[in-house]
C-alpha cells in the first residue's frame, strides 16, 4: 500500500444505468443529469469518474441512449473543478496521434484532471456496426501497444516518427503539450497474460473487475511483480464495485434480491454473452452476476457503514488506491454512501 490515501472514483452513467434487470434506474443518460451528477460528487468527497466509451449500449439494449465518452468529457471539463476524468479510449476506434491531440487539449480545459482508461475492444457487433476492423484478443493487444507508442511518442516530443505494423506517423507536432506531467495518467485492465503483460511495461494503473480483498491481492502482487523485472516505478490499483449501504441487514437483503432478480430475456443479456465470448477472464462469472456490471458484488462493498467500511480497509491493506464504484440510483445512493462511509471515514482517520 502506498502512502496516498484510497480514492473514490465512480463510473458516470453514459447507459442510463448499471442494473440489466431494472428498465429504468431513474438516471438517464443525458447532459443534464451527468453535469449535475459530476459537480455534485465533488461537493461529495469524490475524487475520479470513470467515463465509458461505448457507441452502443450494454447495460440497457442496443437500442437505449448511450452518450459519448469524448464529447462529455470535454463539457465536464469546463463545469468541475476537481474531479479527474478518467475517460476509456479503445485504440481501434482511434487513430493515436489525433486521440493524443484530442486528449491534451481537453487536459488544458480541465486543467490536469485527465487520465485515460485504456481499452482493447471485446464487441464484435458494435465494430461491424460503425464499420471498425475487429481483431482476436491478442492482435488487439499488439495493436494497444503500437498506439501507446505513438501517443506517448506525441506528447513527450515534436517531430516524432514511427513505423509499425498497425501504425506509421512522420515528423508529427502536437502542441501545446499535456498540462499533466510526465503524462495523463494511464490505466488499463484485463487477465489474460497479453493484457498484463501490456500493462505492467506500459502503463501506469492496473483496473481490475470486482473480486473479494485477498483475490485482489493476489492480482497486485502478480503486476507488482512484473513491474519491478521490468525496472519500472510502482503501478497504481484500482477496483471495480457496486455498493449498498444500509443502516439494517434487512434493508440489505431486500436490495440485493431486487437487483439480483436476473431476468434471462433482458435487453442486455446478448451483449454479455458477446463480451464474455469476447475476453479471457480468469474465473467464470454466474448467471446472478450478470445483473450487475464488472464484477461489481465480488467486491462485498454490501451491508451497514459498518461492514463496508471495513471492506475498504481490507483493500486498502491488500494495495489498493482507487475504488470505482456504481450505486443505483446513482446520485441518491452516492449522497448516501457520502454521508455514511466517506465523511465518518475522514473524520476518524
Amino acid at each position: 500500500m502506498g502512502t496516498e490515501p484510497l480514492r473514490f472514483g465512480y463510473w458516470l452513467p453514459v447507459f442510463g444505468g448499471w442494473l440489466r434487470n431494472v428498465e429504468d434506474e431513474g438516471m438517464r443518460a443525458d447532459w443534464p443529469y451527468v453535469s449535475t451528477l459530476a459537480r455534485r460528487s465533488e461537493q461529495l468527497g469524490f475524487d475520479l469518474t470513470l467515463i465509458a466509451e461505448l457507441n452502443l449500449n450494454d447495460i440497457k439494449g442496443v437500442a437505449a441512449p448511450a452518450l459519448d465518452a469524448w464529447s462529455t468529457a470535454a463539457a465536464l471539463a469546463a463545469v468541475t473543478e476537481k474531479l479527474e476524468l478518467m475517460v476509456a479510449v479503445r485504440p481501434t476506434f482511434h487513430l493515436p496521434a489525433l486521440l493524443a491531440k484530442q486528449a491534451a487539449n481537453i487536459d488544458h480545459i480541465a486543467g490536469g484532471r485527465l487520465s485515460l482508461n485504456v481499452v482493447s475492444s471485446w464487441w464484435a457487433d458494435e465494430a461491424k456496426m460503425y464499420g471498425v476492423h475487429f481483431e482476436q484478443h491478442d492482435d488487439r493487444y499488439a495493436r494497444t501497444a503500437e498506439w501507446l507508442d505513438v501517443v506517448d511518442g506525441v506528447w513527450s516530443k515534436d517531430h516524432f516518427s514511427y513505423a509499425g505494423r498497425y501504425y506509421q506517423v512522420q515528423e508529427t507536432i502536437l502542441q501545446p503539450k499535456p498540462v499533466s506531467k510526465p503524462r495523463p495518467v494511464l490505466y488499463a485492465g484485463g487477465e489474460s497474460e497479453a493484457a498484463k503483460n501490456l500493462i505492467a511495461s506500459r502503463c501506469d494503473g492496473y483496473l481490475m473487475h470486482g473480486d473479494p480483498p485477498e483475490r485482489v491481492a493476489e492480482k497486485i502482487a502478480d503486476l507488482r511483480s512484473r513491474r519491478e523485472a521490468l525496472g519500472l516505478p510502482p503501478l497504481r490499483f484500482g477496483v471495480a464495485g457496486y455498493a449498498i449501504v444500509r443502516e439494517h441487514d434487512r434493508e440489505v437483503k431486500a436490495e440485493l434480491e431486487r437487483i439480483k432478480d436476473v431476468r434471462h430475456s433482458a435487453a442486455g443479456y446478448a451483449n454479455y454473452q458477446q463480451w464474455l465470448a469476447g475476453t479471457q477472464l480468469e474465473r467464470q462469472m454466474s448467471i446472478e452476476e450478470y445483473s450487475v456490471s464488472n464484477r461489481g458484488l465480488r467486491t462485498g462493498l454490501v451491508g451497514t457503514p459498518d461492514q463496508v467500511r471495513s471492506q475498504i480497509e481490507r483493500f486498502a491493506e491488500a494495495g489498493v488506491d482507487l475504488l470505482l464504484l456504481q450505486f443505483s440510483p446513482q446520485l441518491e445512493e452516492m449522497e448516501r454512501f457520502s454521508e455514511t462511509v466517506i465523511r465518518p471515514g475522514l473524520v476518524a482517520s
